[in-house]
């Protein structure tokens, strides 16, 4: 495997790792907020999408910490205040792939139950917002800058 396609791989993987992290933070919190924890519905089981921009903007939260000093820190953040406002509004405009999973299965399917909504938004929609997410935060905030002699994987594919 090439020097390149390593380093995707690692960031990637801490991406990944970071994310999970994140995620467990976020699935807690809006499973508490919609289904509550002791049988009866949580504080806000009629307002699940408000529920899940709350749990994810804390996973948000961690998320930024965790990419900021692991996945990402061989990298220079670029943009206002290093990255930070950028990585709030990539995931921001990101969170409409899953809240728009939970949507169409709470109000269209008409499905309301704990399984329902947390396949729809953790699953599908995490998936394909992770995605997402992870092109975006890679190109727009923590892209490869500088010299090819500062980035050695990038100096050996320019020479190839």
């Amino acid at each position: 495997m090439g020097r390149r396609l390593q380093r995707l791989a690692s960031e990637a993987a801490k991406f990944l790792t970071v994310g999970g992290v994140a995620t467990v933070v976020a699935l807690v919190i809006f499973n508490g907020l919609v289904h509550g924890y002791v049988g009866s519905p949580g504080v806000m089981h009629e307002q699940p999408l408000v529920a899940f921009v709350i749990a994810n903007t804390v996973g948000m939260l961690v998320s930024y910490r965790g990419s900021r000093s692991w996945a990402f820190r061989h990298r220079e953040a670029v943009g206002v205040a290093g990255g930070r406002l950028s990585f709030f509004v990539i995931n921001l405009v990101s969170m409409v792939i899953p809240l728009a999973c939970l949507a169409f299965t709470r109000y269209v399917l008409g499905r309301a139950d704990p399984v329902a909504d947390n396949i729809a938004a953790n699953v599908i929609g995490l998936g394909l917002g992770t995605l997402a997410r992870f092109w975006a935060i890679r190109r727009f905030i923590f892209p490869v800058t500088g010299s090819p002699d500062r980035h050695p994987d990038l100096a050996a594919s320019a020479r190839r």
